[in-house]
């Protein structure tokens, strides 16, 4: 038997204005665009803003619906629109955030992390992340992959 460690590392800042101007910016944009979230049956409100290469950036919101699941997660929401809109160009940086009162900064959730790992995957090059909440504080990760260490691959 062998034991195999996994480790994360994130850069924590206790508030945004430790941040530089540019992420700063994109967090801001995660943060007005979750005001635009449809979530009635949660109140948790997230939102999602994605820096591409070509400077484009593409935000999203989690959109809710009474037959749950159907519904849809900010990064999710983001991510699909950039990949559709802009295919073939790389995903620089997202942050992600939400207004729901939370205690620590909002992490993607499980099918999100996959999401942007397979997008990270094909482009060869990894995704800074930026995850916040509205008490300020900040984590960066510098790979989706340090979240999501041991993840689902297929391969033909």
């Amino acid at each position: 038997m062998e034991v195999i460690r996994h480790t994360t590392e994130l850069r924590h800042y206790s508030s945004v204005n430790e941040l530089s101007k540019p992420l700063a910016a994109l967090l801001a944009e995660a943060v007005r665009v979750a005001g635009q979230a449809y979530a009635p049956y949660s109140s948790y409100q997230v939102g999602c803003a994605i820096e591409l290469a070509n400077g484009e950036i593409i935000c999203g919101s989690n959109q809710e619906n009474a037959s749950f699941p159907a519904g849809t997660c900010a990064e999710r929401s983001a991510l699909f629109y950039a990949g559709s809109r802009y295919p073939g160009v790389a995903i620089v940086r997202v942050a992600v955030t939400t207004l729901f009162p939370a205690a620590d900064p909002v992490a993607p959730c499980g099918i999100c992390r996959q999401a942007l790992l397979e997008y990270e995957n094909r482009q060869d090059h990894p995704i800074e992340l930026l995850m916040s909440h509205p008490g300020g504080r900040v984590y960066v990760s510098d790979s989706v992959a340090n979240i999501l260490p041991v993840f689902f691959r297929y391969k033909k």
